[in-house]
């Protein structure tokens, strides 16, 4: 009798776990395609005119959210921000655009519109006033950062924190690979815009992307390829000679900009690659100068620091505004 009365409390006790078990597989079965539901692509592809030009910008999340405006670098597109995009826009509000003459936004006529990072900024601040958008962080890279802080400057109201990775204010961090680009400022002939055309190259823009790195192979070639696409348009060789050699513009810029960081000590997130040849690490310890708080990190990649460390790079994004936001 004792022997059966064990057998029933077994039997009664596995159904009873097995119950519990199966309740908690459809919980999280539950909770699991809620979790999808929540994670389901927000991203858009739009246009919008903005003094005559068509930006093209990608475009994810609430826009009730707080809002990041991506700005990207030589020789890329919004296309560089699409791990961000796709990680950050069930919580935050992005929006990535592309500067005339990059990625799909219109591409016009130098006799038409002057290539100069005044007038990029321009054209980037009003496409965001269209759209209504006066309280953003600003992430920056390479470009992003002489448009970001042009914005900054203008409006400083407006900046709610400062994402860098590897955008430079300061001399200290320019690298040993703009002495091309220097030799253009002192002297611009054929031979010192002739120097610089393997940049334009697809093994130049390749290196661009790969220099630095520790596995080559965490690269999209389709970054580099997509540029090559862009850049062998007509003109778009003299265009973006005309930006390097406007480049010499931001870097009188530099102290206006630095002055802008110690008035209103912005938040900033650091993120930088530290074998960048463009913009070495050097560049990023400067701001230490300036800014008393920073979250300050360091890569062992290059000047595309989101290719090999996205992941990393975005949750060190996702925690500072958390933070920022509390």
């Amino acid at each position: 009798m004792k022997n059966l009365v064990l057998a029933l409390s077994i039997v009664l006790l596995f159904n009873s776990c097995k119950e519990e078990v199966t309740s908690e597989m459809n919980n999280a079965s539950s909770t699991s395609l809620a979790i999808g539901e929540n994670q389901k692509s927000t991203l858009k592809y739009k246009t919008l005119e903005v003094n005559g030009i068509n930006i093209a910008y990608r475009e994810a999340g609430n826009v009730n959210n707080p809002t990041i405006v991506l700005l990207h670098g030589f020789p890329a597109s919004s296309y560089q921000y699409r791990k961000v995009l796709a990680q950050l826009s069930n919580e935050f509000h992005l929006i990535a655009p592309d500067y005339p003459g990059f990625g799909n936004s219109d591409f016009p006529d130098a006799e038409t519109f002057q290539y100069t990072f005044d007038n990029i900024a321009v054209v980037v601040d009003s496409f965001l006033e269209q759209k209504k958008i006066d309280s953003y962080a600003i992430m920056i890279q390479d470009y992003g950062a002489p448009i970001g802080f042009r914005l900054a400057t203008a409006h400083p109201e407006r900046i709610t924190a400062i994402i860098n990775q590897n955008g430079n204010a300061y001399e200290k961090g320019l690298g040993e690979a703009w002495a091309g680009i220097r030799a253009l400022w002192k002297n611009r002939t054929k031979e010192t815009e002739d120097a610089l055309l393997p940049a334009f190259s697809l093994e130049g823009l390749k290196w661009q992307y790969t220099h630095g790195v520790r596995d080559s192979e965490t690269v999209d070639p389709d970054t580099y390829n997509l540029d090559f696409l862009r850049l062998s348009r007509p003109n778009a060789h003299a265009v973006n000679l005309d930006l390097f050699y406007d480049y010499q513009n931001n870097v009188k810029l530099y102290p206006k900009w630095q002055q802008y960081l110690r008035d209103n000590q912005p938040p900033l997130l650091i993120v930088w690659g530290k074998n960048d040849a463009f913009f070495p690490e050097s560049g990023a310890v400067a701001f230490k100068k300036d800014v008393k708080n920073i979250d300050y990190n360091i890569y062992d990649t290059g000047h595309f620091a989101l290719e090999e460390d996205g992941d990393a790079i975005i949750e060190n994004m996702r925690v500072f505004m958390r933070n920022l936001n509390k």
